[in-house]
């Protein structure tokens, strides 16, 4: 004990007080979501898209029909969102001016679709409802437990994004399901287009969705109609699916068995799954795909945890690892994780691909 606490540095008094200052933002930055959500709900970057791009705080409380006497209330609210790139400030006279950033360009409703852009406010109020927010204020109290069960099965008694949720709360599982394909399927025409060298001589392909309404195969078939594309889903997902004669679409269990192709996809899946699950995906996966020499491969979207990306990037990350572990027990992955689950389903090789925002690809051969 004494070679313990001979090793304690006792912080300088300019580091304690700035040690203070750190302790208040990051008790505090909870705030910084819940004006993010305040913004959604009452509209203001869909307001500010439609009075053409900028907008004064009377401007805002004239356009949301807002009570004249909050005007500078949401001037505070706007000064905090301005401060974290939600918006920017175009003028600082007396009377701000702001404008959209890329940040709030994702929360606008009513864009044109065919332009790239997706309404992220479905994901943005899922994951600040009181659903996820209880179980952040009862994290410390699940530690404490022997539960198995992920904190969010723990505190409400149904699984995210399942029929139980369905059944308990179907307004909020709507929404989070919308959520979900809107993080799982925004810019995926991007990475078709980025990522096109992938499908280069690829005749056939199986998409493995997880809640999914066929976007991602339906970009590929689109942009590649040579090749033949199946996407495979759980079957009640797959009943809302019309046949479109574009793609050919599988109801099913990938931890089952996998519609055979040349190519397998897995985008946006194995972060909800524990390490042992996605073993056994990546040994069908495996199964389903012709040989290397055939050209066989499986290609893998999600988070690869990397510091190098920088700090903001990397936090990003390791908050969406921090959110598998609450919602689903799954649980974001660095490289050496990756490389182990790719080991032990079988593959003798695999690449990892260039970055796609705060996801990575990797290209896995059998």
């Amino acid at each position: 004990m004494a070679a313990q606490a001979s090793s304690i540095v006792v912080p300088t008094d300019a580091e304690l007080m700035q040690a203070q200052a750190n302790l208040w933002r990051n008790s505090l930055c909870y705030l910084k979501s819940m004006a993010l959500k305040c913004a959604a709900e009452l509209g203001i970057p869909t307001a500010i898209y439609r009075l053409g791009g900028a907008a004064s705080l009377a401007d805002l409380i004239a356009a949301l029909s807002l009570p004249q006497a909050k005007l500078p209330f949401l001037g505070r609210l706007m000064r905090l969102l301005a401060s974290s790139g939600v918006f920017a400030v175009v003028e600082s006279t007396d009377e701000a001016v702001y404008s959209l950033t890329p940040l709030s360009y994702l929360l606008v409703d009513g864009i044109a679709a065919d332009s790239n852009h997706m309404d992220h406010a479905p994901f943005l109020l899922t994951v600040t409802s009181t659903h996820y927010i209880d179980l952040a204020m009862d994290l410390a109290d699940w530690f404490k437990k022997e539960a198995k069960t992920p904190p969010f099965d723990h505190k409400h008694g149904a699984s995210l994004f399942e029929e139980s949720m369905q059944h308990k709360d179907p307004e909020f599982h709507k929404m989070s399901i919308l959520g979900l394909l809107v993080h799982d399927n925004f810019a995926t025409n991007i990475g078709v287009r980025d990522y096109q060298f992938i499908f280069q001589g690829v005749k056939s392909v199986t998409d493995c969705c997880y809640h999914g309404d066929g976007t991602t195969g339906k970009a590929i078939a689109k942009a590649f109609p040579q090749i033949k594309v199946t996407v495979l889903d759980l079957p009640q997902e797959i009943r809302k699916r019309p046949a479109d004669g574009v793609v050919n679409y599988v109801g099913g269990d990938m931890f089952k068995s996998i519609p055979p192709a040349q190519m397998v996809i897995l985008k946006m899946v194995l972060h909800h799954w524990s390490d042992e699950d996605c073993v056994k995906i990546l040994a069908n996966c495996k199964k389903a795909i012709s040989s290397r020499e055939e050209g066989g491969k499986v290609v893998i979207g999600d988070i690869i945890l990397d510091p190098a990306l920088g700090p903001v990037m990397f936090e990003t990350q390791l908050l969406m690892d921090v959110c598998m572990m609450l919602m689903k027990g799954g649980r974001q992955r660095d490289l050496n994780d990756w490389r182990d689950l790719i080991l032990k389903a079988g593959f003798s090789d695999y690449k990892v691909l260039k970055n796609f925002g705060a996801r990575g690809v990797l290209e896995l051969y059998p």
